[in-house]
């Protein structure tokens, strides 16, 4: 992806495949030449555990869709064949329904480290678009997912946000209508949404192509923010950071395996084991967690337009980071101003997905008030602020110099 292959093929098999598919030749200056910056921390673990996480939700939704019936009287049955009858059909769907909550957990992550870093500088503008597409087409994608097993929380979940278009002006019924496929919730939309939960993850794939491209043609970030000077200031990608990654991941999977066998329903709502029913409502509808800080801000604005605005520009508003960022440096490391609102931010985003759990009464609505307001203003006005009037720390000249320090600070600890 970054240029011209380095690769050699050596066995007499290599090179009669390579001269036909010269796959080979095109990864390996990406996936194994590909020169890295030396000082990557594990916060950049995350990029291959996505990777890994988006395969596994593909395999196995796959397998979960060939048992599962999109019909809205046979929807939560099918569900309890998959979990009864299906040769470890339990295991399948929590490793989906929970691999649904990593994949969200390793996205905000990475998000917030590109935050921190500044990875969403230039030259990586398209590169930090392209992930805040992934992140929307994600976002779709579990939502249309929620909504599958038609239970009680799926049923008013999905009645609840397909609302949300009518409040467009002169065009919001009709697209509404046409979402749903009707004048209610009903057979119709758990056809739609199961086809467009079984389209949007291989258009998921095609963006994270796309995100990895972009990614090569500047080259990775580091915690630095400095730019690569020299040959010096990198490793191969292989086997340093695969092994890296590797060690990363191992980690990250006893977590998914402790959630999949020891808690398997932590992160689901027990609405969602009680079949449709559009004549009863639930005491408190809610979506799941990932999407909550969203929904408080939702529900923060009294008007459902504005409100309807307002959530979705919690969103796009991240495409403009690259430039609402007005500082000339990069890291939030040498950033001692900025680094003090990002972590009110981080606070202030669990604090909203707390208020979104929560019911739209009383303190709760004040409390993300606040909190929205703040969400907005840490983009439109103290990120542009802050970056024009800081001075920031001096800058090592390049990341080698930063790695020795760092290593000099650390053996004088010892």
């Amino acid at each position: 992806m970054d240029g011209h292959s380095t690769y050699t093929p050596k066995s007499g098999f290599a090179k009669w495949f390579e001269a036909r598919l010269p796959i080979v030749g095109f990864i390996y200056p990406s996936f194994v030449a590909y020169p890295t910056p030396k000082n990557l921390n594990y916060w950049w673990n995350f990029g291959a555990i996505l990777v890994f996480m988006l395969v596994a939700q593909i395999v196995t939704g796959v397998v979960l869709a060939m048992n599962y019936t999109p019909n809205a009287n046979l929807a939560m049955d099918s569900v309890e064949h998959i979990m009864r009858d299906v040769n470890y059909g339990w295991l399948i769907r929590y490793l989906h329904a929970n691999g649904a909550s990593l994949f969200f957990f390793s996205v905000y992550i990475h998000m917030l480290r590109g935050l921190y870093y500044g990875s969403y500088k230039e030259p990586r503008e398209i590169l930090w678009i392209l992930g805040v597409i992934i992140f929307l087409l994600m976002i779709g994608t579990a939502f249309f997912g929620y909504v599958l097993p038609w239970g009680q929380m799926s049923f008013w979940g999905a009645t609840v946000i397909t609302n949300l278009f009518s409040a467009i002006p002169l065009v919001g019924d009709a697209i509404h209508t046409l979402l749903i496929g009707g004048f209610a919730i009903d057979n119709p939309t758990l056809n739609r949404f199961y086809a467009l939960h079984y389209l949007l993850p291989f258009m998921i794939a095609g963006v994270v192509v796309l995100h990895i491209w972009a990614l090569h043609i500047p080259g990775n970030g580091n915690p630095t923010g400095v730019d690569v000077k020299s040959g010096q200031d990198t490793v191969p990608f292989h086997p340093y950071y695969t092994i890296k990654d590797f060690f990363g991941l191992s980690v990250f999977l006893l977590l998914f395996a402790w959630l999949v066998f020891y808690v398997p329903n932590y992160t689901g709502e027990p609405d969602n084991y009680i079949p449709a029913n559009p004549l009863q409502t639930p005491a408190h509808i809610v979506p799941e967690w990932y999407l909550l800080p969203f929904y408080a801000i939702l529900r923060a604005i009294p008007d459902k337009l504005f409100g309807v605005v307002a959530m979705f520009s919690a969103i796009a508003v991240l495409a403009f980071l690259p430039w609402l960022d007005t500082s000339r440096v990069r890291s939030a490391t040498f950033r001692p101003i900025y680094r003090q609102f990002f972590w009110i931010f981080v606070i202030c985003a669990i604090g909203l997905g707390y208020l979104g759990s929560q019911p739209p009464e009383g303190g709760f609505v004040i409390a993300a008030r606040i909190l929205t307001v703040y969400y907005f203003a840490f983009f439109l006005v103290i990120m542009p602020v802050v970056g024009l009037l800081e001075r920031p720390k001096a800058l090592p000249t390049s990341i080698t110099e930063a790695v020795l320090a760092k290593n000099a600070a650390a053996a004088a600890k010892v």
